[in-house]
């Protein structure tokens, strides 16, 4: 037997290789020196971020796309501090993510000193697991621990904290990393399934909420089998857009906004709400329910949590993808859409259209968007931030796969489009990738493009510029009627891009968004767009929405 010493760092970077990771974003300190010496010359590829958060983001959206956890690190204290973030955002949006920061030798941990704060209880309240490497000989079990509880349902983050002292101790090479394994999600119970069909086909106005887990299960083919066996309209939490392609017949769109949209006026009739892999950090679920009186059919990988406007007629736990098609064959379908559902869809097609038709500049949020999809192929993926930036792009960008249209809804956090969309292009090369992004949000992790350009990843940024933090302002007009501290001063896009070695384009007609979309998206380079966007439109929607009430 080889006896040849190693030491807790090379067994770490080993156990990574065996998980299957391919890259590691972060930043390098004085105490994680050895750990990031170990990947030179190993099968992963170290990815240097220009701050922990926006290395974090990376992670998080690399894991949202592929499944497999992201893989982010830190040094201690205020690396690790910075990582937190983006680790608390995979772990609301229900990403498998795993992050490694160092932390201080146990020689003094026990005293105060530099740069120690306790790391594993500060992650603890945004993780799945939070542990530290004490004992050298638990390593490899620690890290197999991490990946597995981090990527089982229902997925999030883990934290695994490294100190000093431990991460130089030798250990012997009959230490190796533990065996990978994966447990399949069990199948539905029959008994479950036949009772859900009774209450649907019992049922006088069924509809379907679609979220994160049935996006995560790789469900389409089901859940469109489902709905047109039912003869039933499918809405999408902002996670599951996509899910239920936006073009199918039976689609209704999102739900989601922060008023009664279209799709809600759908809820408000139904009398059976089927929701599929929903969560509940997706949305309350007083938005499909608020009177407690809906039954509710529940679909996921894991029992339904507890909430007074959700309880459960009929849960089925189980393989999401199993349990649809073991329903699909026991419902009869209902006579056709109601009115409502062709209502919801006519309106929608409508706003779609109306914002192809504009030629205005600054140009109106729906013509941005319509332009968007058009540059889009159906396979391509777009990251949207959090801001009035979201609420448009979530309503009304057709989605016709899952995972395509990449929302931070959990946690809601700013400005991880930018790194995310480094993540996300790592995991799939030949997709092209948009970060659609606020000038607000843009600015707070704008340095990673120097990231994108010396990792030569290609990607591709559109700022939608109002000189505001423009969501929070139509917040405020909304139930204030007025606001304040929200507007700001922006650089000159094109030059700060510019400076980074990046390409730049400032539209100033509405016309010129389509075509430099195009050529930006075919140029194996960072683009960066800068388009300024009227939003006065905010308001009027709002104002349209509050009026449907008596349309509908």
């Amino acid at each position: 037997m080889n006896n040849t010493l190693t030491n807790v760092s090379e067994l770490m970077v080993s156990c990574l290789e065996n998980e299957g990771v391919e890259f590691i974003f972060g930043i390098p300190g004085e105490e994680n020196i050895l750990f990031i010496d170990a990947i030179n010359g190993s099968r992963l590829r170290f990815i240097l971020a220009r701050s922990e958060q926006a290395a974090a983001f990376m992670a998080d959206m690399y894991g949202r796309v592929t499944g497999k956890a992201g893989v982010c690190c830190a040094t201690l204290g205020p690396g690790a501090i910075n990582l937190l973030l983006g680790v608390a955002d995979a772990n609301a949006d229900s990403t498998p993510l795993v992050a490694i920061s160092a932390q201080a030798g146990i020689d003094r941990l026990y005293k105060e000193t530099h740069q120690y704060i306790d790391l594993v209880k500060m992650f603890e309240p945004v993780t799945k697991s939070s542990k530290m490497i004490i004992n050298p000989e638990s390593t490899s079990e620690l890290v197999r621990a991490a990946f597995k509880i981090s990527q089982e349902e229902r997925p999030g983050a883990c934290y695994l904290c490294v100190p000093e002292d431990i991460a130089a101790i030798a250990v012997s090479t009959n230490k190796h990393p533990l065996p990978v394994n994966t447990m399949q999600n069990p199948a539905p119970s029959m008994e479950k399934i036949k009772s859900a069909a009774k209450i649907l086909n019992q049922s006088q106005r069924p509809i379907v909420l679609v979220g994160h887990g049935a996006a995560r299960a790789n469900a389409q083919e089901a859940l469109v089998q489902f709905s047109e066996a039912l003869n039933v309209a499918v809405a999408s939490t902002f996670h599951g857009k996509g899910t239920m392609p936006e073009n199918h017949p039976n689609s209704l769109g999102v739900m989601g906004f922060m008023v009664h949209d279209y799709a809600n006026f759908g809820f408000d009739t139904a009398d059976v709400v089927v929701c599929i892999g929903y969560e509940l950090q997706e949305m309350p679920p007083a938005r499909i329910n608020p009177r407690a009186d809906k039954k509710i059919i529940y679909i996921h990988n894991f029992p339904a949590e507890v909430d007074a406007n959700f309880n459960i007629a009929q849960g089925i736990e189980g393989d999401i993808t199993l349990s649809l098609k073991e329903l699909t064959k026991h419902v009869k379908a209902k006579p056709n859409l109601t009115s409502e559902d062709y209502k919801i869809q006519k309106l929608l097609s409508k706003e779609i259209g109306n914002g192809k038709a504009s030629n205005a500049c600054p140009m109106k949020p729906q013509r941005v968007v319509a332009d968007i999809r058009e540059a889009m192929e159906a396979d391509d993926i777009v990251l949207t931030d959090t801001g009035a930036v979201k609420m448009w792009m979530a309503r009304l960008y057709p989605a016709y796969k899952p995972n395509t249209c990449l929302i931070s809804n959990g946690l809601a956090t700013m400005a991880f489009a930018l790194p995310g969309a480094i993540g996300v292009k790592l995991a799939y090369p030949e997709r092209r990738v948009l970060a659609v992004m606020g000038d607000g949000s843009f600015m707070m992790n704008s340095q990673e493009i120097e990231t994108a350009i010396r990792e030569s990843i290609p990607i591709v940024i559109l700022i939608f510029v109002d000189s505001s933090y423009g969501l929070i302002k139509w917040k405020m007009d909304l139930e204030l009627k007025h606001h304040s501290h929200v507007d700001f001063q922006n650089p000159d896009f094109v030059k700060y891009t510019e400076s980074f070695g990046a390409t730049a384009y400032l539209i100033e007609e509405s016309d010129q968004l389509l075509p430099t979309l195009k050529q930006a998206l075919a140029a194996h380079t960072v683009s960066v767009i800068a388009c300024p966007v009227d939003y006065s439109e905010n308001d009027k929607l709002t104002d349209h929405l509050g009026e449907l009430v008596e349309y509908f």
